[in-house]
């Protein structure tokens, strides 16, 4: 006889739940119903899966929590899920996934001694194929999961075989039924879906009401009892997902197997409300630098492991990929607590971060007189090779008419430098900002030192306009900037082009009111073009007085780049786009200041390249992924690529904070930001927003971007651009500081001998005073890397398979190091 699992769930969404008291509220009345029909129905599980919420009543009502836990130990409450809460599955970096298991896997063990096999994100609109090998090695075996759609995303069935990039398998179940079901409907809700799935062995049914799924009702049980009587040909059971599936796996050799992404849905939410997504990607990165500082300062034995607060950091990040906090799709309320969430974890990490770089800044040498030394900390355990800056004061104000040009050496000997704008405005020669070429040793603090030339006055840009063009060479590099239209004309790196005239033009696109846009997968409608401002309106919108200046000009030109500002207009919006041009090297920096008035748009970069048949390639958590080239909208993380196989080339852009893009006849656009409205959602033929009044609209006012394209060998690239991108995100940490001249120079923390392994993870272990090391291959070739911990004395060889995500334990005690489990 066939097996129906009824799976009951609550999911509460913070759409509307803005406030922590009342989302505090909505979880203990949800979990007080809960409690008290698992006590009253002999038979039915409630399953619930989000920490978050179990920490609202372990902290709010102590006496239901107890009960909760002995109702665990009955069998009559399911703890599902084992995640601290259900992310967005595709924006969180592999290292953020893997913190979501672990935190909430090591939270349900403590409270409740459970450790959950089956994964749930009943509610996220896509799902990376990173996650396979990240739950597999988690410990989880199967996956339930509502979005895309078979129309969105088509499966070979509701039942499958998911496959990872490295080769992992787990059993994929996507719940076409959803996982709510209105009040007193439930029984309904299971008819169907048994006549629906009667060729089918094995069927389960999500149910429950309330907030998308808020739990059960005494009603729904009450018929669900009288059906169970009444079917004779059906068991029906209350069930958990892991029963489900343990019938499932009997059959597993039949299943299809599926070897791509389980994407797209709401593709709006990959740019809708870029802020959050941006200081979301800043606090991961900051977050992770740490943890390798801090494990630095640990094993030298210079300061002790602050796990507690980064652990409280770290639940920060990890409320603020929420699936309806990330993607952008909440109210303004919403948006305003996450932005501040995500702050308060940014300060706890950055005193940490000042404690960990004075504390590295032991045994360096006193300045000496005249000298203002500048400290880098390379996080990494390789080489970092670019352009850095840093600001500081001078001794004192210098209030003569002269200018003192900061002059940068490294071990006495003057490297490439040059002087640029500082931050403050105070028009004196006082506060500076050096500029410099420099290469810094992996794991470890690197020494500047700045001595001054007084000159008479400035030096002024030598590179200007000639016949209408910027004409930028190098030996590697060949930059052409177009003055009449503020783009470039010519991107050609060692004598190759890769994109064509009139590229990274801001493009404006007819877009909707919905963030998530539910009804379409491409922003592909393009409504006009940011235009250069002529002279007049370019020297007004610039605040200038007195003088006229030209909408595309030279600002700063020195031994180590060129920096071009060029201003924008469209409708009520404006644009200042800065080029910033190596003097080494063909890597170059694209700025993009937004000031964006528009409704219901959304803004695009475009980069048209010279690849007609080119194929676009982007990074996913713990992966890479060839994305869509038919125009659809696509997400990726750190790094896009466009490659052309033929010529073994390829293009490639590092961002420090987007996710959406697309690409269509080579040319990729990369999405900056939408002017929808506040989880304004479509029904029927309705009016989104609201149309006797003013609305507000997410992302209006002031946005700030940054990009680093580069060209060269496909082949080369995509070897380092992983590497890159990392650098470009997880930055070195540039300070100006006068050290005491005290201590001894630390140890570097780690390096690793390949030019393409990733360490991803640094860190104090959970349970123990062990440290945790993560690599990464993210070429997707076998590779062998030798990874030095000069402090502990160790060096070994380490393999790793394609793709693979490999966790090691450092063991401070033997000084030796382990394979561990990803969950430690």
């Amino acid at each position: 006889m066939k097996t129906f699992h009824l799976l009951s769930n609550a999911h509460l969404d913070p759409v509307w739940l803005w406030e922590w008291e009342e989302g505090a509220a909505e979880a203990i009345s949800t979990f007080r119903v809960a409690a008290d029909l698992c006590e009253e129905f002999n038979g039915f599980i409630f399953n619930h899966n989000e920490v978050t919420l179990y920490k609202w009543v372990e902290e709010y009502e102590p006496v239901l929590f107890a009960r909760i836990q002995e109702l665990v130990k009955q069998g009559k409450w399911n703890i599902m899920g084992g995640w601290y809460l259900q992310p967005d599955c595709n924006m969180p970096s592999g290292e953020s996934f893997v913190r979501q298991m672990l935190l909430g896997r090591n939270y349900f063990q403590e409270k409740f001694g459970v450790k959950p096999t089956t994964a749930i994100n009943f509610d996220p609109f896509g799902h990376t194929r990173g996650l396979v090998q990240i739950m597999n090695k988690a410990g989880f075996d199967s996956y339930i999961f509502c979005r895309p759609t078979q129309k969105d995303c088509e499966l070979p069935d509701h039942d499958f075989v998911w496959v990872g990039y490295d080769g992992s398998e787990i059993i994929g179940h996507r719940a076409d039924e959803f996982y709510n079901s209105p009040r007193g409907k439930a029984d309904e809700k299971v008819r169907e879906w048994i006549e629906k799935t009667a060729d089918q062995p094995i069927g389960s049914v999500l149910w429950g009401v309330g907030n998308h799924g808020g739990g059960p009702s005494r009603e729904d049980l009450h018929k669900l009892k009288l059906l169970m009587a009444e079917t004779k040909d059906v068991q029906i059971i209350h069930s958990i997902p892991e029963a489900f599936f343990k019938e499932l796996r009997v059959v597993k050799e039949n299943l299809h197997r599926h070897e791509k992404d389980i994407n797209a849905w709401a593709p709006g939410c990959y740019t809708s409300q870029i802020r959050i997504k941006q200081k979301h990607r800043l606090l991961e990165n900051e977050i992770y630098m740490l943890e390798k500082m801090m494990s630095h300062t640990s094993l030298q034995g210079l300061i002790a492991y602050p796990y507690d607060l980064i652990h409280e950091a770290l639940c920060d990040l990890m409320v603020t990929e929420f699936h309806d906090v990330l993607p952008g799709s909440s109210i303004q309320p919403v948006e305003e607590a996450s932005l501040r969430l995500v702050d308060h974890g940014l300060e706890i990490i950055s005193r940490l971060k000042a404690r960990a770089f004075f504390a590295l800044a032991n045994g360096q040498k006193k300045a000496e007189e005249g000298e203002i030394p500048i400290l880098i900390y390379n996080p990494h355990p390789y080489k970092v090779s670019g352009i850095f800056e840093c600001e500081f004061q001078l001794a004192d104000q210098n209030w003569k008419d002269e200018f003192s040009l900061p002059l940068v050496y490294k071990d006495g000997v003057q490297i490439a430098s040059q002087a640029e704008k500082e931050l403050s405005n105070l028009n004196l020669d006082w506060r500076k900002r050096a500029v410099f070429q420099a290469d810094l040793e992996p794991g470890q603090m690197n020494r500047f030192d700045v001595r001054l030339e007084v000159l008479p006055k400035k030096p002024v840009p030598a590179l200007q306009p000639q016949d209408g063009k910027i004409n930028f060479l190098t030996e590697e590099l060949e930059v052409i900037i177009n003055c009449e239209t503020g783009l470039i004309d010519r991107y050609r790196a060692n004598g190759m082009d890769y994109v064509q005239p009139n590229a990274f033009v801001p493009i404006v696109i007819d877009d909707n009111d919905d963030p998530w846009e539910t009804q379409a997968l491409s922003f592909r409608n393009v409504e006009g073009a940011f235009k250069l401002m002529s002279a007049e309106e370019g020297t007004r919108f610039s605040g200038i007085r007195g003088s006229r200046l030209e909408s595309v000009r030279v600002i700063e030109d020195g031994a180590v780049r060129t920096v071009v500002e060029t201003l924008f207009e469209y409708g009520d919006s404006f644009i200042i786009q800065t080029y910033k041009l190596p003097k080494k090297g063909t890597e170059i920096e694209v700025q993009i200041r937004v000031h964006w008035n528009e409704k219901s748009k959304m803004l695009k970069l475009s980069i048209p390249t010279v690849f007609a048949e080119g194929r676009y390639w982007g990074q996913v958590a713990y992966g890479r992924n060839e994305l869509p080239s038919n125009g659809n909208e696509a997400v990726s993380q750190k790094w896009l690529a466009v490659i052309d196989e033929k010529q073994d080339l390829a293009l490639t852009c590092i961002n420090d904070g987007v996710y959406g893009s697309d690409y269509l006849d080579g040319e990729m656009r990369i999405s900056l930001l939408r002017s929808a409205g506040y989880s304004g959602h479509p029904i029927e033929d309705r009016p989104i927003m609201a149309q006797d009044r003013y609305s507000s609209r997410i992302d209006q006012g002031e946005r700030l971007y940054r990009f680093w394209f580069n060209g060269g060998k496909a082949s080369q690239r995509m070897d380092l651009i992983d590497r890159e991108a990392l650098s470009w995100n997880e930055k070195p940490f540039v300070l100006s500081f006068f050290p005491s001249g005290a201590g001894a120079l630390p140890e570097n923390a780690i390096s690793l001998s390949d030019s393409t392994i990733l360490l991803t993870a640094f860190k104090r272990a959970e349970l123990s005073d062990d440290f945790i090391i993560r690599l990464f291959e993210p070429t997707g070739e076998a590779r062998v890397t030798t990874i030095t911990i000069p402090a502990l004395g160790i060096k070994q060889e380490i393999e790793l398979g394609k793709f693979e995500i490999k966790t090691l334990k450092v063991n401070t005690t033997s000084k030796e190091i382990t394979e561990a489990s990803l969950m430690e």
